[in-house]
Order: C-alpha cells, then sequence, then structure tokens
C-alpha cells in the first residue's frame, strides 16, 4: 500500500512539474519568437516613426492613423476601424478587436501615437526627428551612431532608437500590436478578448476624448485598461502604476512700457517686466521647494497605508539621478516619488527680449512664463488654476486674460495676463485591484523580475476622463526607459526595453487567473 501511494505522489509531482514546465516553456517560447523577429519588428517600428505626428499637425497624425490600422491588419487583427467624431481635423482612434473563444475577460490596450512638437536644430548633429538614427548607447554616454541590423542577426540590447516618438509612444503602439502578433504566428490563444485602442491627441491634452469616450460606449466594454506610457523606474527594474497625475497649464505676461527703453536712460526708474515677473514666480515656492500659494495643497487625498507600503519597497535611485544629472540639490529633501505624490508647480520657460548674441541694453515691452499644474487626487484643475490666478492679484497684480488697454495701463501699477488651459484630473486605481497580482506574476514570467508597485506615476494622463465615462479603473505598465528625452530634443527608446515590452504585452494577453 505504501508502495502505491509512494507511486501516486510521484505521478502527481512529474504532472505538477510538467504543467510548470510547460507555462515556463511557452513564455520561453514567446520571448525566443521576439529575439529571433527582431530585424523585422526594429524595420516595421522605424517605418511608422518615419512619419511626422506632432500633435498640431492634422493632416500627419491622420497618416499616422491608416498607417497603424493597415498593420494591425497585416498582423492578423481584423476587425480594425477609425473611432472619429463629426469635427473636421480630429485625429481618429485607431481601434480593433480579436474576440478570443471561450475567453470571460476583456482587455483594452491603450497607447498613443502623436507626439510632441519638434525643433530639429535643437536635435544632436545628424539626428532627425523624422529620420530614426541608430546609437550604440545613449548619445550622453558617448554613443555613436551605427548600422541598423541585417536580416537573420540580432541588435545589441543597449542601442538605441532616436526620433520623435520613439518612447512617447509610438513603442507603446508597436509593443502591444506585436504580443499579440507574436502569439498569432506561434498559435498561443490569448486567455483574454483583446480590444485596441490608440489615441491621436493625448500631447495636445486629450481635448476630444471624453466625447468619443461616450460616443463609442458600448464598443469600448471591458474589465480593465492597460495603459502603456511613460517610463519604467530609474533603476531599469519593471513597473506596475495604480494611478497619474492630473495636468493643467498657465501662461503669464507681466507688462512694461509700450516701447522698448534705453537701459540707461530709464534704468531704475520705469518697473522692468521680466524682474517684475521673476519676483512673482519666486514667491510662488519657498527655498525648500514648497509651494506657498494658499491652499494649494489643502484638498490633497491621503495616502493610506497599502500607498505607503508601496512607496517604502521603491528602490532608492536618488544618488544616481544627482549624478546622472550632473546636480548637488533637490528642490525638495527625501524620496524622489515621495515628491511625486504631492502637487506641483513647474516653470516651463521663460521669455523676454534678447540673450546671448541677441542682447541689448533695454528695458522690455513684456515678459512672459509657461507654467504646469501637475495634480493628485483631490485636486481640481479649475480650482487649482483659480489659487494660482488668486495668488497673483495678491501679489498686486491687476489679472485680465487679454491685452491690456491703454485705459488699464494707465489705472493699474502692475499687469500680468493670465491665458488658462483645460485640464484634467488625477486618477488613481485602487493598490488592492484583483489584476495587480495578476499582472504582475505576468510581468515576471517575460522578464525573471517582479515589478515595482507604484501609487501614482509622475507624469500625467487623461486617465480621470476613462474614470469619469467609462467607470473604467487603469493600470499603466510603463516600458520607456527612464532617460529616453521625451518631451524634449534627442528622444530614444532603448531596444532591450521595445523588446521587453513586447514580451511584457504577450504575457498580459496570456495571463492565468
Amino acid at each position: 500500500m505504501k508502495k502505491i501511494i509512494a507511486s501516486l505522489i510521484a505521478i502527481i509531482v512529474l504532472i505538477a512539474s510538467a504543467n510548470i514546465s510547460f507555462a515556463q516553456t511557452q513564455q520561453e517560447k514567446i520571448n525566443k519568437e521576439i529575439d529571433n523577429n527582431q530585424f523585422e519588428l526594429v524595420n516595421e517600428f522605424t517605418t511608422l516613426l518615419s512619419i511626422p505626428n506632432v500633435a498640431a499637425n492634422p493632416a500627419g497624425l491622420k497618416d499616422n492613423a491608416h498607417w497603424i490600422m493597415q498593420y494591425m491588419q497585416s498582423k492578423g487583427i481584423q476587425n480594425t476601424s477609425l473611432l472619429s467624431l463629426d469635427k473636421t481635423n480630429v485625429p481618429p482612434v485607431v481601434y480593433g478587436e480579436v474576440n478570443v473563444p471561450g475567453a470571460k475577460e476583456t482587455i483594452i490596450f491603450y497607447a498613443h501615437y502623436d507626439g510632441q512638437p519638434v525643433d530639429s536644430t535643437k536635435w544632436y548633429k545628424g539626428v532627425h526627428p523624422f529620420r530614426p538614427s541608430l546609437y550604440t548607447s545613449s548619445i550622453d554616454q558617448g554613443g555613436v551612431i551605427t548600422a541598423w541590423a541585417e536580416k537573420g542577426t540580432s541588435y545589441d540590447p543597449n542601442a538605441r532608437i532616436y526620433a520623435r516618438g520613439a518612447s512617447d509612444d509610438k513603442a507603446g503602439v508597436m509593443a502591444i500590436i506585436n504580443g499579440y502578433a507574436t502569439l498569432k504566428k506561434l498559435g498561443i490563444a490569448p486567455s483574454v478578448n483583446i480590444k485596441f485602442f490608440f489615441e491621436g491627441e493625448e500631447e495636445a491634452g486629450s481635448p476630444n476624448l471624453e466625447q468619443i469616450l461616450n460616443k463609442y460606449q458600448s464598443t469600448l466594454s471591458s474589465d480593465l485598461w492597460i495603459i502603456c506610457d511613460g517610463p519604467v523606474h530609474q533603476s531599469s527594474k519593471k513597473q506596475l502604476v495604480m494611478g497619474v497625475r492630473g495636468d493643467t497649464h498657465l501662461e503669464l505676461t507681466v507688462f512694461g512700457p509700450k516701447r522698448p527703453l534705453h537701459s540707461g536712460h530709464y534704468g531704475n526708474w520705469v518697473l522692468n517686466p521680466a524682474m517684475e515677473l521673476a519676483r512673482l514666480l519666486a514667491s510662488m515656492k519657498n527655498e525648500k521647494g514648497e509651494i506657498t500659494i494658499k491652499g494649494f495643497y489643502d484638498d490633497v487625498t491621503p495616502l493610506i497605508a497599502a500607498e505607503k507600503e508601496a512607496l517604502s519597497k521603491v528602490p532608492a535611485v536618488e544618488e544616481q539621478l544627482k549624478n546622472e544629472l550632473g546636480i548637488k540639490a533637490t528642490e525638495r529633501t527625501g524620496a524622489l516619488n515621495d515628491a511625486l505624490q504631492l502637487p506641483s508647480l513647474n516653470v516651463n520657460g521663460i521669455q523676454s527680449a534678447g540673450v546671448g548674441k541677441n542682447s541689448a541694453n533695454v528695458i522690455p515691452t513684456k515678459a512672459i512664463a509657461s507654467i504646469d499644474l501637475r495634480l493628485v487626487k483631490g485636486n481640481d484643475w479649475k480650482r487649482q488654476q483659480d489659487k494660482v490666478i488668486d495668488h497673483i492679484k495678491a501679489q498686486g497684480f491687476f489679472v485680465t486674460d487679454k491685452e491690456p488697454t491703454d485705459e488699464q495701463r494707465k489705472q493699474y501699477e502692475k499687469i500680468c495676463m493670465v491665458v488658462a488651459s483645460d485640464g484634467y484630473n488625477a486618477q488613481k486605481t485602487s493598490m488592492d485591484n484583483v489584476y495587480v497580482k495578476r499582472i504582475s506574476k505576468a510581468i515576471q514570467s517575460a522578464s525573471s523580475e517582479y515589478p515595482v508597485l507604484l501609487p501614482t506615476l509622475g507624469g500625467s494622463l487623461p486617465l480621470y476622463v476613462f474614470e469619469k465615462t467609462l467607470n473604467a479603473s487603469p493600470i499603466t505598465v510603463p516600458i520607456a526607459n527612464h532617460d529616453n528625452n521625451q518631451h524634449a530634443e534627442n528622444e530614444n527608446i532603448k531596444l532591450k526595453n521595445f523588446f521587453d515590452g513586447i514580451k511584457m504585452f504577450a504575457a498580459i494577453m496570456t495571463m492565468s487567473k
């Protein structure tokens, strides 16, 4: 009897081992297929990167949308369409779906194909935003241009593609599509129904997203949204992010004399608008990096215990970043990700008269600053704008939303024109969401590492709109390297991050309960 029981136990152990082996072999098979297909993946990726995608160019965005839809069809995603509104110059959402027999869950994968404005003169010599270049590593770290791989060969995983949209966010678009394409090529059925949603207005603030979500509510029914945007952790570890900050902008113009004045003849007498703007901006923050605008932090929703615990486990990267960025001091003391859990006020740019070879001895007519406000849970974007405007008034400025009249110039000592943009609020999904562990295990199976769990990403996405319109609880899976220069010149993607992204999305599409 003991021998029979021992034999049965041995058989059970063998069966269990075989099942584990099969699961590992399936992911290994997926990873191997992706590694063996690097030439085609990069070739197709650079084709998309060559299509200009600046958010202010609707014609270029439509070219991107049509290319992506045709590409999806070529990868076996037949139920594709362009979700649009009855408006001119609104980039469509590229949509597709794959219905899997027997699947009881539906996941929508989101990325965006539009990009930030470009000034090619600021890019590294020989690098053009829409002519993808391959470098051996980061240009900042001495990387040099190198040749594209030949068919049948592989790439150095540390090599980087330089182009606008390389990391933000065409890498996400291509990684999601090719995650599914790899499964289809191998004959592996996803464990969930899949929907694809690629937006074309994210970099413009997604002004029409809510209308699109409302119009296509029934089409966009799902159990979960997976968002691909943003970078992995600065330690290079994969990240799973539960929320994003909200975003809104203000442009401030402080006025001086109606014409430029000789600084010798009028200096020390006529108020200099650049100096007045500098004082105004300086009044908004103290030396500790704390925002001094009245009530700026009052409506912040406090972190819960689970969020504080997750933050305590985030790898420390502060000294690494100081060395990497060439800085000694930081605005706030403590951990980077602790600071990102608070609303912020950032000066994006300041402009007034000329500098360098264009410098002249003048008192300028005006000075302009563009500021962005990042919001956390509890903030309302319009209320946050109003707090800033009230602060400007408290500093003695007359505030207007248009150029001041001659009468106003005579009436008020200091004038500030404030032009406010639209915005959206922060969004946060619960840390105990039922998909967190499943997605984390899927990422681990694809990359051999458990992801860093982060309550809120520093950047902004319009996920509040998904929550508001569809009652959705999105989870973000970033893939780009942290030093990707998104929104700036020399944007890039490390090839390892791109290939890892494809593997992760294939793993999520086949994840078990």
